[in-house]
């Protein structure tokens, strides 16, 4: 079996810092790695081969962190050398040395997860592979671009992004959106025997307030409805975007823009849900209609005006005009004197408070889509007879 020490070596020009480095020794042959780590001759324990942690001092703090890197990497080699060992082949202290650097390059944090990243969009699960980018993206702002081995994440780090994340204004559902992806990503790596579960989200909030709801009455809808915008064009589309979403029983602007004209049938909208996959069908209006035909005709195989040219890279397209309308939403909403910024999200809140107003039975729609996920919703919905939607969806356009 492979033997592992940490040796120091100090540096040519004296009260410089000196380097530690791992000494691997197998059938009497040694190899040497550098290890990264440097510190001054003080700071080191010849006899006991470590770093002299201290409780107080400018550097405490880098040095406790040297001790528990070291650890982590003596850590790795051992379990490399139990498994070259368990194998019973042949190996030299330079396959120990192999193994390790070709671990620390698969099993960074950053490179992990661009592999989860590489595999979502193979599988077309476009949108998790953003939600993962985008927290990638940040959780790399936060360590400045410097990446960290898997087994290194640790409660206080996560703390620490986590106290990084407020200090940049991030409300808690947005700190646990990162932090629960990456809590799934470090699941995975334990579920992979990649590492040991170390726990080191368990001082972090992943969970999910409830936000406040932000729905408009049916006053305040109409009110919307009726405002003259003819002379901004770019508001009066966001209005009517908005008038849609609202009409379609607050469908989604993503599913909005996927709608084909072959998915309109004998008067009847049918499509799935691209977040739940679930089949709804709802009843098409004159008052939808009404909107459809203020525009030209779509030469694209899709409904309504937002995704209008073939062969654009249509998620790029869609997410683009969703953005503009909801800035173009946020115009109206100052408008009209609404206390907070209009979105597309809020026609589907103000939908499911119309239908609540209207004496709408909690089987057929939440109030105001309270549910602890939308899924569940979503299965309400979707137990029902369409006409009772559709007859309830009446009631609420007739009152506009």
């Amino acid at each position: 079996m492979a033997t592992i020490k940490v040796k120091f070596r100090p540096a040519t020009v004296a009260d410089h810092e000196g380097s530690i480095y791992y000494q691997i020794i197998h059938q009497r042959k040694p190899r040497q790695l550098l290890s990264g780590y440097r510190v001054f001759p003080s700071e080191w324990n010849e006899k006991e081969s470590k770093v002299i942690v201290r409780q107080s001092g400018p550097r405490s703090m880098f040095i406790t962190s040297v001790h528990e890197q070291i650890c982590l990497d003596l850590e790795r080699f051992s379990k490399i050398i139990r498994n070259l060992d368990d194998r019973g082949i042949t190996y030299t202290s330079g396959d120990v040395i192999d193994e390790f650097v070709s671990y620390s390059n698969r099993y960074s944090l950053f490179k992990f997860m661009d592999a989860i990243i590489d595999g979502l969009k193979k599988n077309g699960k476009l949108r998790t592979s953003e939600t993962y980018t985008a927290t990638l993206r940040s959780f790399k702002k936060f360590r400045n671009e410097k990446d960290i081995m898997l087994d290194c994440l640790n409660s206080q780090i996560m703390e620490g992004y986590a106290a990084w994340l407020k200090g940049r204004g991030n409300r808690p559902n947005t700190i646990s959106f990162y932090t629960r992806i990456l809590r799934a990503v470090y699941n995975r790596a334990v579920e992979e025997d990649i590492i040991e579960d170390r726990h080191p989200f368990r001082h972090v909030y992943t969970g999910v307030d409830k936000t406040v709801k932000r729905a408009l009455p049916l006053r305040i809808i109409k009110k919307i409805k009726t405002l003259d915008l003819s002379l901004v064009p770019a508001l009066d589309y966001a209005r009517d975007m908005f008038m849609l979403s609202f009409m379609l029983r607050g469908m989604s602007f993503i599913d909005m823009s996927y709608l084909r004209k072959c998915d309109l049938v004998n008067g009847y909208i049918t499509y799935r849900r691209r977040k739940t996959g679930q089949l709804l069908t709802i009843k098409w209006t004159k008052e939808m209609q009404g909107i459809l035909d203020k525009y030209p005709e779509n030469r694209s195989e899709y409904l309504l005006p937002i995704i209008k040219k073939k062969g654009t890279n249509e998620r790029y397209t869609y997410r683009n005009v969703g953005y503009n309308v909801n800035h173009n939403l946020k115009a109206i909403s100052q408008k009209i004197g609404i206390p907070f910024p209009l979105t597309l999200y809020v026609a589907r809140h103000s939908w499911a408070s119309a239908a609540k107003e209207k004496g709408i039975p909690l089987s057929v729609i939440s109030e105001g889509m309270g549910h602890e996920s939308e899924a569940t919703t979503q299965i309400y919905l979707a137990s029902l007879d369409n006409s009772i939607v559709d007859k309830a969806n009446a009631l609420i356009i007739k009152s506009l």
